[in-house]
């Protein structure tokens, strides 16, 4: 399993058009071979701040799958508007211990 990491930072006066825009594209990305689940935080002490955490398959679910779909430009029509700066994405391995 592969985990998604990115931080959104959305433009102050555009949160509640970011929530609902996020609310139309969910079904976007939980449609797409590998997903297997995801979380949308809002940071407490910077509100217009958010964490997306999503659990991938594999990497190349996320990179290659939903990145090369139609879905993802659908995704990216309705939330890449809203970041300010346009946001870092990592992936993160399980540690086997």
């Amino acid at each position: 399993m592969i985990l998604e990491v990115a931080i959104l930072n959305v433009v102050p006066s555009m949160q509640e058009g970011f929530e609902e825009a996020f609310r139309l594209a969910r079904p976007l990305i939980a449609a797409s071979a590998g997903y297997i689940s995801h979380e949308l935080r809002r940071c407490m002490e910077t509100p217009n701040r958010y964490l997306l955490l999503v659990q991938w398959q594999t990497l190349e679910d996320h990179t290659i799958g939903f990145r090369g779909s139609q879905r993802y430009l659908e995704w990216k029509a309705l939330l890449h508007k809203f970041y300010d700066p346009f946001p870092t994405v990592e992936h993160y391995a399980e540690m086997n211990e």
